[in-house]
């Protein structure tokens, strides 16, 4: 009996060891139009999304994860691209520590971000322009530091610092990606009635200018020259602060983190290829990764995510992304590019499940 007990005893511990929460759910809307004298056109959207997060704390060791993914669709009864993404995320963190002083943990982190199908420019209307895809771009960090944990009122806390923190950026595109929207591309242009060389133009190419995974070498005669490469390896420092509270049918969560690079600034791009190279401008695409990648200028990815579940199964989301990273370019509605603050929002309400 007294076997039994014991075991017990430790069953129930492990099982007070694990905590978990999140939201999974399905919202959707629909609008049919006859003869409607407002105009406008018949349309439908869905986005389905998922949440989790996880927590192992037991005998100084603490494990802790975070996924949130979500896909959305809309249709509009229209001859050209009538189907549009609308959101396309995922989103991996995991932490293992040890507890080395009550609250304080030595950390083990790694990361994984991208999205699983490609995006596309709608500003262009019949010729969309390709401008993401599965890894492209994709965000992954693996480090080493102090993570502070601790819970009020049944709200999790977490800041993780790490002077030791590796950041991969990749930007890749298959040989037939490549081929497909390279092809794409230049019929957009020649639709827009631009004038293109054709040995210029390249997707891949295209794609590692914007997330800035080229790096800036120097040639045998010492001039500035780049090497092109679909990924960019960086080591620097990394902060992640987290929040997690569940409340009855109420779910929130929140991470923040922060990302700058142990680099210099690097010399004036600009300045250099035109000395090297009269008679040919350099106005754009190489400035900003070369001077704005620098030990002081942080990478920003904050998360909100809320969510109240009521008659059991209907769910009100409301959630919100921004980003900011150096070197990553994008173009505003006059084509021009530079770093910009990219921010989201998404107000749901569906049929969905919060535990």
């Amino acid at each position: 009996m007294a076997i039994y007990a014991q075991d017990a005893q430790q069953t129930e511990a492990t099982q007070q060891a694990w905590k978990y929460d999140g939201m999974l759910g399905i919202n959707a809307t629909a609008t049919g139009m006859v003869n409607w004298n407002g105009g406008g056109s018949d349309n439908a959207s869905a986005l389905a999304y998922a949440k989790f997060h996880l927590l192992y704390h037991q005998d100084g060791v603490a494990w802790e994860t975070n996924f949130d993914t979500d896909f959305g669709l809309t249709w509009i009864d229209q001859e050209d691209d009538p189907w549009k993404k609308s959101s396309d995320i995922i989103k991996f963190v995991t932490k293992f520590g040890w507890e080395f002083q009550k609250g304080w943990y030595l950390t083990a982190l790694g990361g994984f971000q991208s999205q699983y199908t490609e995006g596309r420019d709608y500003k262009k209307g019949k010729y969309d322009p390709v401008i993401s895809n599965w890894l492209t771009p994709s965000r992954t960090d693996l480090s080493l530091g102090i993570d502070w944990k601790t819970t009020v009122n049944g709200c999790d806390f977490s800041v993780y610092m790490s002077p030791v923190a590796g950041l991969i950026t990749t930007a890749y595109v298959s040989d037939a990606q490549n081929k497909q929207y390279t092809d794409e591309y230049k019929n957009a242009m020649k639709a827009a009635g631009q004038t293109i060389s054709e040995d210029y133009v390249d997707f891949r190419r295209e794609m590692q200018i914007k997330y800035g995974t080229y790096k800036i070498i120097q040639d045998v005669h010492g001039n500035p020259d780049i090497d092109w490469r679909s990924h960019r390896a960086e080591f620097g420092f990394s902060f992640k602060g987290t929040i997690a509270y569940k409340y009855k049918d109420l779910t929130l969560g929140t991470t923040l983190g922060l990302y700058t690079p142990y680099q210099e600034k690097g010399y004036n791009l600009k300045e250099a290829f035109e000395k090297a190279y009269p008679g040919i401008k350099y106005d754009g695409y190489y400035i900003y990764s070369n001077l704005n990648r620098h030990f002081g200028l942080f990478d920003v990815d904050w998360d909100f995510n809320i969510s109240y579940r009521f008659l059991k199964v209907m769910n009100v989301t409301l959630s919100s992304h921004l980003k900011y990273f150096t070197g990553t370019l994008i173009k505003d509605k006059d084509g021009v590019e530079k770093e910009r603050v990219q921010f989201k929002s998404i107000l749901g309400l569906g049929v969905g499940y919060s535990f």
